[in-house]
């Protein structure tokens, strides 16, 4: 495994540890010393973002693990850099690696909002949340120049649809006055994501997200305006940050959290490989009691990808992580249904007209 990862400068502000072939690949190319490098460092690995022209911007499902059946991503790829991404191992379809690819080598959907507002004025078409955040952070560090995400927010306010948010950038301070507006009418709430409140270890973990600090302050700021805000505890990782539930479940309600979730590490496909390889960069000493206690909630395995297991595990440890949060989110006053969002204020948009369409509806 040490042979994979590739040396601290060139990786310098990323999660992953290693840059391994997508797995639909042909061939597979690992870097390594050859003993003909440079003497001074190599530059850090810089962002590439690539327009990307989708012809569907609304993604459709039918998991009973989770609470919507749309969702939208503005973005491929997340500069975020959290080592532990679910979302990683969609990169290869790109023909690229879930690895240091998936963090530096972005996909932004040019023309979202233009096909969001197609979507929504379709003749069958019928209104439930929309949520944003369930693949990559709709407030990642690019969305400052693309600023795709404010123009689905724009769409969904003027025609009042109800969305959800999950992010862990306090970018989304920058889109408040969307948000309140819509606050007011109950079409939006947002979940900050709260991984830990060790800065330190938040910077190892997610390297380019916001400190712990931020992401209180903007559960704080976003409730202050009248945007229902809460925090998910995820993922929950073994060994590592699996002390902090109650403490981060305290420092969120203390500003104005009364919602909260957590998800346990998930480790599907190439992910599986990355956490070793982060706990050898990072963590060596916890590694082996790391990997026992995540596959002791998957009998036995890394991972298991059935419904009603994936998320929160099984057997004893996972259950004691459910009974903490339960626990502890009863006794701070958390709500324990969650706030509907309403759908009867939508108005749908005018399907655009096709060419000729006008004339010919005249004979």
């Amino acid at each position: 495994m040490a042979e994979r990862i590739l040396p601290g400068e060139r990786r310098r502000g990323r999660g992953a540890a290693t840059n391994v072939s997508g797995r639909f690949e042909s061939q597979s190319r690992e870097a390594f010393d050859d003993g003909w490098t440079r003497d001074e460092a190599p530059e850090p690995l810089a962002t590439e973002v690539t327009i990307e022209r989708p012809k569907s911007i609304i993604t459709r499902n039918d998991s009973p693990d989770i609470s919507f059946d749309r969702s939208i991503n503005p973005y491929r790829g997340c500069e975020h850099g959290c080592f532990y991404c679910f979302a990683r191992p969609t990169h290869a379809y790109m023909g690229l690696s879930a690895g240091l690819d998936f963090e530096t080598r972005l996909f932004a959907k040019e023309g979202a909002a233009a096909l969001l507002e197609r979507e929504l004025a379709a003749a069958k078409y019928t209104p439930a949340p929309i949520a944003f955040g369930t693949n990559t952070d709709p407030y990642q560090p690019i969305e400052r120049q693309y600023r795709i995400t404010r123009s689905l927010l724009e769409t969904l306010q003027r025609v009042r649809h109800p969305l959800s948010i999950v992010t862990k950038s306090n970018l989304i301070l920058r889109d408040l006055d969307i948000l309140s507006e819509m606050g007011r009418h109950g079409l939006v709430k947002v979940f900050v994501s709260v991984t830990t409140l060790d800065r330190e270890l938040a910077r190892k973990m997610e390297p380019r997200a916001p400190t712990p600090q931020k992401r209180l302050e903007a559960i704080e700021a976003l409730n202050d305006a009248g945007v229902p805000a809460g925090v998910m505890v995820a993922p929950i990782i073994p060994a590592i940050n699996d002390s902090e539930i109650e403490r981060i479940l305290t420092r969120a309600h203390a500003a104005g959290a009364r919602e909260g979730g957590y998800v346990v590490l998930r480790l599907p496909l190439e992910i599986r490989d990355m956490f070793r390889e982060w706990l050898q960069v990072h963590y060596p000493d916890r590694l082996s009691h790391a990997v026992s206690l995540i596959q002791s909630m998957h009998g036995g395995k890394d991972y298991e990808s059935q419904w009603g297991r994936r998320m929160a595990g099984s057997g004893p440890y996972a259950w004691m992580i459910g009974r903490r949060f339960e626990m502890a989110a009863r006794r701070l006053g958390y709500r324990e249904t969650k706030t509907a969002l309403r759908t009867d204020l939508f108005r749908k948009p005018q399907a655009p007209v096709k060419e000729g369409a006008a004339q010919l509806s005249l004979f």
